[in-house]
């Protein structure tokens, strides 16, 4: 049996319809060699059954080329479907599922068909820009942080008079004066990277510059949004046992300042829609900061007054319950309270203790959801850390899910969190997730070496063309198609280091103001690219970290969270990415199409992403020197003479002309030059102005 023939999976072409309803017929197909099969079965199972399964014959509906197509219809019910396939040549028998060809049946990784799971479809696929936003561009220096504005964490805040003045080791009370204006001043360059949907960090009232403490849900930070209200800055008050002495801004506290605020977000939000993109915000509902009314540990809204007291003041509080204080769960005494990972300035919430905590934060996902601010969707905070219990964290997610769909049934639910994200994407709680282990991970292992805070090197892992098949085929089995085609796919992140930085195989962390400059050194502009041209051909939602198109370099946190250099931008690599993107928004099946592997030998890899109209080929070396290969696209259902080459990239250059490489019995040769990669896709014969390899 010709098993490199063998092929299904969950998109359009194998599966109609792809996210079918309770009650739906639905279609699958299985590919085979042309004549190379006796029978073709699906072994089907209730995902809550026990049973052996149903064992349905396909039937051969078409032949195309050296390929024949079989399918057979199932009746959808109330419960998810499992299936995968056995194709019978004679005696010999061989299993398909998620991860390919198995010899052996089993259920490891089956196809899933869950009814009533839809996926947004304008997630899947989209180019998506994560905003850092203190970072990314000043579009309004009246709304800026003042230089000892207030006090956090013990110490005053600092204004950074210089856009490009390096970070410091300790950053987090350092404002560079980044706003919501600024990204609309933007959203012109962001649209000629052809970004369909923005991700911008927590933009809600908290004294922090990355704002993932909040201490208002309700209103867009005054300091990211318009300040019409300005009485000086400064409020003082009684020192407290922590040496916070002043209260975070009467600026950001103002009701002028709060509401005036809300208003320009749902403008932004508004412009945003007129331009055809989407907006997505950062919901950090594990744990709040410790400035929030609820617990008011600084004491701001009781020198404020008109507020109840805060669960740090007084045991009487009303949102005591918010908290776990005292001797629950072994904490030691009446002033001590859980804080997430320890820190005292995150006290986490007690969701299995308070009705009211629960309750109050669907109404905040919801209320952004809906008019007048109408945003498109949550990427949730550390959303697996939620409750103090798998039970409690299912159970939000799920009645959280509901809430969402309610106001927004277009709404993106996407989580953070690393590894087996399967239980929450069973249908009823998350869309899909930041994908750190079907993508940011064997990404980086393959091509650099180092896990993603660059703090780990791994030899075996570089160049293991292999282990990086194997893992990715392997975690993405573990996500439904729909959340897989959505998932996010980052290369760097706040919380990463850079993958420019990466790319220097080197182990490092910003200890010290000097480190910050290793960072930019040795880096490999040619695995770089080759990591963006992997990011925009994958299946998922390829994310850039805002400035990566423009050269940032930079350790893991706070050394990710560089400025944007305006007038200062690596502008031929800005130009790549807009040539990718470009090829990608050209090339339908990079968003939508089927997935293959090709090949995975001597730190090369090669993919085919296709559909019945279209065929693309993706091949990346990550050796340091040349190699010829071999490709069999055919397996990607490819059956022009031709493929055209659009993309090629090394180490010192890339180029986007159009070149012809011949195909010959289904084979494509090709030399691929140190840290390189190419794209190549299938075009119809006759065209005058490409050139034959």
């Amino acid at each position: 049996m010709l098993k490199a023939a063998l092929f299904s999976d969950g998109t359009k072409e194998y599966r109609i319809p792809e996210e079918p309803e309770c009650g739906d017929k639905v279609t699958i197909r299985f590919r085979t060699g042309a004549g190379d099969v006796d029978h073709v079965y699906a072994v089907v199972r209730d995902a809550v059954s026990r049973e052996e399964g149903r064992r349905l014959e396909l039937k051969k509906k078409e032949s195309i080329g050296r390929f024949d197509f079989y399918e057979t219809e199932i009746l959808v019910g109330e419960t998810p479907l499992r299936y995968d396939f056995e194709a019978v040549k004679g005696s010999e028998v061989c299993h398909y599922n998620r991860l390919g060809v198995l010899e052996a049946g089993g259920m490891d990784a089956p196809f899933v068909i869950t009814p009533g799971f839809h996926v947004p479809e304008w997630a899947k696929g989209a180019l998506m820009y994560q905003i850092f936003v203190d970072r990314f561009n000043n579009g309004d220096p009246t709304n800026d942080v003042l230089g000892d504005e207030y006090v956090y964490i013990g110490f005053p805040v600092t204004k950074v008079e210089k856009w490009d003045e390096r970070l410091s080791v300790l950053d987090v009370d350092r404002f560079y004066g980044g706003d919501i204006q600024g990204i609309w001043d933007k959203l012109d360059y962001l649209q000629s990277l052809k970004v369909e949907v923005l991700y911008l960090s927590p933009v809600f009232v908290s004294p922090s510059n990355h704002k993932y403490d909040c201490q208002d849900y309700e209103h867009i930070d005054p300091h990211y949004g318009v300040i019409v209200k300005d009485e000086g800055g400064l409020v003082t008050g009684d020192a407290s046992d922590n040496g916070n002495a002043k209260r975070y801004s009467v600026r950001t506290s103002d009701r002028e300042n709060l509401e005036a605020s809300d208003e320009f977000f749902v403008r932004f939000v508004q412009e945003v829609h007129k331009r055809g993109m989407r907006i997505i915000l950062d919901g950090v509902f594990n744990h709040c900061g410790s400035f929030n009314k609820w617990m008011d540990r600084e004491k701001i809204y009781e020198k404020d007054g008109g507020y109840e007291p805060g669960a740090y003041l007084t045991a009487d509080s009303p949102y005591r319950d918010f908290f776990l204080f005292g001797d629950q769960d072994g904490w030691p005494d009446n002033d001590s309270y859980e804080g997430w990972w320890g820190h005292n300035t995150l006290p986490k919430l007690n969701y299995e203790g308070s009705k009211k905590l629960y309750q109050y934060v669907l109404d905040i996902a919801k209320r952004w959801l809906s008019p007048p601010y109408s945003i498109d969707g949550w990427r949730l905070d550390v959303a697996a850390d939620l409750g103090h219990s798998p039970e409690m964290n299912h159970r939000f997610w799920r009645d959280f899910r509901k809430t969402v769909k309610e106001a927004n049934p277009d709404a993106l639910i996407l989580a953070e969190h690393y590894g087996d994200a399967s239980d929450w994407l069973s249908g009823d709680q998350w869309d899909t997730v930041m994908n750190y282990d079907a993508f940011m991970e064997p990404v980086s292992w393959f091509l650099t070496g180092l896990e993603k805070h660059s703090e780990r090197k791994d030899e075996h892992l570089l160049h293991n063309s292999q282990a990086f098949m194997c893992s990715m085929l392997s975690n993405m089995s573990r996500m439904q198609t729909g959340s897989l085609y959505a998932a996010m796919n980052e290369l760097s992140n706040h919380d990463h280091s850079r993958f420019l930085t990466r790319t220097n195989r080197v182990v490092g962390r910003l200890y010290k103001p000097e480190d910050a400059e290793n960072a930019e050194k040795g880096i490999n502009y040619g695995t770089f690219r080759s990591g963006a041209l992997i990011q925009m051909t994958w299946p998922g939602a390829p994310t850039i970290y805002y400035g990566d198109e423009a050269g940032v370099c930079g350790w893991t946190d706070p050394d990710n969270r560089r400025t944007f250099p305006w007038g200062k931008e690596d502008l031929e690599l800005t130009e790549f990415h807009r040539y990718l993107t470009g090829i990608r928004n050209r090339t339908s099946v990079f968003r939508r199409g089927a997935f293959k592997p090709l090949l995975a030998e001597n730190g090369m890899i090669a993919y085919g992403r296709f559909d019945a109209d279209e065929q693309g080929v993706v091949v990346v070396n990550s050796e340091d020197y040349a190699q010829r290969v071999r490709i069999p696209v055919w397996e990607a259902e490819v059956t022009a003479d031709a493929m055209v080459r659009v993309m090629l990239t090394d180490a010192k250059r890339y180029n986007v002309g159009s070149l012809k490489y011949p195909v010959v019995d289904g084979v494509m040769e090709v030399e691929l030059p140190g840290n390189g990669a190419m794209i190549f896709i299938a075009r119809s014969s006759g065209q005058d102005d490409e050139k034959t390899a």
